[in-house]
């Protein structure tokens, strides 16, 4: 039986879709021969409403959650800048994070709407796995930052990845992805519009209602549930294997990333 740690501060409905999709896929055998063996939220009952309902859906379905409030551990202390190495007292939450976790098997941690960064002592320790909105070799940062560099650049294609946690943001081994395309219809249309216009400037007067960002960002989310779930797969199967910080087929082939690009397209068609 192949087990997943899964990870979330579960601060939204996006982080809940994620784990009933998991959740799914494995009870209809898609993931086959595999479980849930715990969840960790970096939160505890009471301080959201959203994560009380994540608390709450995790309970119902009868797999073990910790909880571990990383504000509360943080206190008055200042959070680090994104390019600066973590601060010890952010290592020592890392360190009370394992020894709560440490009587639980598992083979792989899946990070799925976790909104900390995770130290170099804790990736050391398991193969863990990030969602990024971009495709390999793409922009880095939260999706709405890569989406503005997409327009920005005047991309052609993006993607959606699943990497091993790293200590550097958005920088570990490619496990998995998928790509499409920004250009042809439906998003031409709305590529002439920005044409002439700075980014600045389209922040500016339109924000997250331009278009051209709105459909870039519901082309990307439509394929963020199916690459988990086919990643997850995976590695349940066999089909993809980590071993020591590199990521091998079931050949033992090492690869820069599992292209499941025609597998989800195929997935997306049969579900329209």
């Amino acid at each position: 039986m192949y087990q997943f740690g899964w990870f979330s501060t579960g601060r939204g409905k996006g982080s809940r879709e994620l784990f009933k999709v998991a959740l799914d896929g494995i009870s209809s055998g898609q993931i086959k021969n595999a479980r849930i063996s715990y969840v960790f939220c970096s939160r505890e009952a009471g301080e959201s409403p959203e994560t009380d309902r994540f608390i709450e859906l995790v309970k119902s379905s009868n797999i073990p959650i910790v909880c571990f409030s990383y504000q509360k551990f943080k206190g008055d202390r200042p959070d680090n800048a994104p390019d600066e190495p973590l601060p010890e007292w952010r290592l020592e939450y890392d360190r009370q994070v394992m020894g709560l976790l440490k009587d639980f098997d598992c083979d792989l941690c899946v990070l799925a709407g976790y909104m900390l960064i995770v130290g170099h002592e804790m990736c050391k320790k398991y193969n863990m796995l990030n969602l990024h909105p971009a495709a390999p070799g793409g922009p880095k940062g939260t999706w709405r930052e890569v989406i503005w560099k997409l327009i920005d650049t005047k991309a052609k294609e993006t993607g959606v990845m699943m990497h091993m946690v790293t200590p550097e943001l958005d920088k570990g081994p490619v496990v998995s992805y998928c790509k499409f395309p920004i250009i042809g219809e439906p998003f031409d249309k709305h590529w002439q519009f920005v044409k002439e216009k700075r980014v600045d400037e389209i922040k500016k007067n339109q924000g997250e209602d331009n278009e051209l960002f709105k459909i870039i960002r519901q082309q990307g989310v439509k394929r963020e549930l199916p690459l988990i779930l086919t990643t997850m797969s995976a590695f349940s199967s066999g089909k993809v294997i980590i071993s020591n910080g590199a990521v091998f087929d079931s050949h033992k082939n090492k690869i820069n990333g599992y292209n499941l690009t025609d597998e989800i397209e195929r997935l997306l068609e049969a579900k329209n």
